[in-house]
């Protein structure tokens, strides 16, 4: 019989070769794992520059416009496909929302924002206090008076600053009243550096020359059409005093309102202003750098 008097030593080495080995198997997995996550998070960092956005929601809208870690979403869309906008367009790590501006109390301007209260940390809603009997709009209601989020009121002449955003209200004036929703609808003009763009909800064109003669509206660089392009929703004397570089109309493919009217589009061509569809052209992304401006996609 032959003893080996180093066999327990052998195997001693061997096992602790075997777990070392499995040790740095799991060690490298890690850190390799690790490294893919620190530059996922790095590429989709947000640079330097603004982005509006306009949803693909179908027929009704949803705008977010992002600079860096900040999040400005204007109404949600008569669906939850607002989710798919927000997931393509805010870093996943990120669920805090600064600001979501709810224009009026209709189901194709509000009912996404419902799953997106439940899914984000909104810091601010700024939203008209309006009497809305449908379920959908008190599922809303509900979910804001659970979410602990600030709650302002607009009104005309308002500022509200969010990091480097600038809002200012011109629609509607305090106090202000109407059977019609459309005109109480909440309409904001953004300033960032030299850019300027205005989202205009669904006002009609009784407000839409009121607008008109306001100075905050004039020579913007992005305009947000009226009323999914209806024709009862855009005054000229408000095109020309805007005088937009681009026009984005958020809009359902093969929609039963017949959006965007010839009437709407002939004046947008008149005036030489690029125009986007959501219908056509499915998400809408204008960058500035507060100076120049270009679409991404």
């Amino acid at each position: 019989m032959v003893v080996c008097e180093d066999c327990d030593n052998f195997y001693r080495l061997t096992g602790y070769l075997f777990l070392n080995m499995r040790t740095w198997k799991f060690t490298f997995i890690l850190l390799l794992l690790i490294l893919s996550l620190l530059c996922i998070m790095i590429l989709e960092s947000p640079d330097s520059n603004l982005h509006v956005i306009a949803c693909n929601v179908g027929q009704g809208d949803a705008i977010l416009i992002t600079f860096k870690n900040i999040q400005v979403l204007t109404d949600g869309g008569p669906n939850n496909n607002v989710l798919t906008c927000l997931s393509n367009n805010i870093p996943f790590w990120d669920r805090e929302i600064e600001l979501v501006i709810s224009t009026h109390p209709q189901k194709d301007h509000y009912f996404g924002l419902i799953e997106v209260f439940k899914r984000y940390k909104v810091d601010n809603l700024l939203y008209n206090e309006l009497e809305a009997s449908s379920p959908d709009y008190q599922a809303l209601e509900k979910e804001v008076g659970g979410s602990g989020v600030k709650v302002i009121r607009p009104y005309t002449g308002q500022v509200i600053r969010v990091g480097m955003i600038h809002l200012d209200i011109v629609n509607p004036p305090q106090g202000f009243t109407d059977p019609n929703a459309n005109n109480i609808g909440i309409v904001d003009v953004l300033k960032f550096g030299n850019f300027k763009a205005i989202f205009t909800a669904d006002v009609e064109n009784a407000v839409s020359d009121k607008l008109a003669l306001l100075p905050e509206v004039r020579n913007v660089n992005y305009l947000k059409v009226n009323h999914h392009g209806s024709k009862n929703g855009h005054s000229e004397n408000l095109l020309k005093a805007l005088s937009p570089q681009v026009a984005v109309i958020s809009v359902g493919r093969n929609n039963t309102y017949g959006h965007p009217h010839k009437e709407i589009l002939e004046m947008l061509k008149k005036y030489n202003i690029k125009t986007y569809r959501t219908d056509l052209d499915g998400e809408v992304e204008v960058i500035t750098n507060g100076k120049d401006i270009w679409r991404e996609k």
